[in-house]
């Protein structure tokens, strides 16, 4: 990082109170809890109510993070939304945040990077304080998965929940907050994992869709599981290195939770144990951009990091994009 330190002054993050088990999804398509716990590791998953869009789970969201940080939502200059279902295309769900939180002083802007979108939110974040721009930054994960998933489809319903996570960012002492960040993107591998495919201006309308093309989440399991595998390996080497550290160093990794078989993939290739992994994909599944900072939320509200604790953050998703971050807790 280039300019002033830039630390994590905050974590909130907040999931629907509805529970859907692997036994629900038992009556709804054809599986059952062992082949779905053997495959991803998820045993239940949240879902938002019909009122709940991902602007209201947000707002929860960031109204914890905000109080454990001690900021009040006026001292806000930026608010970032990652999410890939965002309440409607315009205005930007971070707008509507902004509105609802009382950030009057806050610019607002969504980012959409899929899997990745916190990550990538948190680099823009973070390099707007370094540079002198703004004092503090809310940088929100928020997913409403249940609204773009087939229940038809056993291969992806399984998969996918809903909630938000949250992170209030300012500046810190010299020798804590974030040692480095990498960002990467392969749109050649943009068709193996695709979701929400209506509504943009190539697809205005699902009789718009090319046959074959479904509106809902879909992917190539098997290309996006040897994609994640690899990169999840060398994207947590190649940031560690950037902030002149190696896999030796980490506390705390806090992946992205996709699939329980890629982050044991990952620890075994770097040789973690369960201590050193923040793993919540049994009780959530995989929320997208929301993952990372629920699982963040709830490492500090374990006391899983303590200061002085090296955490690395490492997410992946379509596009295909890949995102990591080191900091210095």
């Amino acid at each position: 990082m280039i300019g002033r330190p830039v630390g994590v002054h905050g974590t909130g993050k907040y999931v629907p109170e509805r529970i859907l088990t692997n036994q629900d999804l038992e009556q709804m398509v054809e599986t059952n809890d062992e082949w779905i716990v053997t495959r991803t590791g998820i045993k239940e998953r949240r879902i938002a109510s019909e009122q709940e869009a991902a602007s209201d789970l947000a707002y929860e969201a960031s109204r914890i993070a905000l109080e454990n940080a001690g900021i009040g939502p006026e001292r806000l200059g930026l608010i970032i939304v990652s999410t890939m279902t965002p309440d409607v295309a315009c205005p930007s769900t971070a707008c509507i945040l902004q509105e609802r939180l009382g950030a009057k002083n806050a610019a607002a802007f969504d980012l959409s990077a899929a899997c990745s979108g916190f990550v990538y939110g948190l680099a823009n974040g973070a390099n707007f304080i370094a540079s002198g721009m703004y004092d503090y930054v809310l940088v929100v994960g928020s997913e409403v998965l249940s609204r773009v998933t087939d229940y038809t489809d056993r291969n992806t319903c399984i998969l996918f929940g809903d909630g938000a996570g949250a992170v209030v960012l300012g500046p810190t002492e010299e020798g804590r907050g974030f040692l480095s960040f990498e960002l990467g993107a392969d749109g050649s591998g943009g068709s193996l994992l695709r979701g929400g495919c209506v509504g943009g201006s190539r697809y205005p309308k699902e009789s718009d869709l090319p046959e074959g093309m479904t509106p809902h989440i879909w992917q190539n399991g098997r290309e996006v599981f040897k994609f994640a595998v690899r990169i999840m390996e060398t994207l947590t080497e190649s940031v560690l290195a950037k902030a002149g550290k190696t896999k030796r160093d980490i506390d705390l990794l806090v992946p992205h939770q996709a699939n329980i078989r890629i982050i044991h993939a990952a620890m075994e290739k770097l040789e973690l144990s369960e201590d050193q992994v923040m793993i919540n994909v049994d009780r959530y599944g995989n929320i997208s951009a929301a993952t990372i900072p629920i699982a963040l939320a709830e490492a500090v509200e374990e006391g899983r990091v303590k200061k002085g604790d090296t955490v690395v953050l490492v997410g992946f998703g379509g596009g295909l994009t890949w995102g990591g971050a080191v900091l210095t807790w």
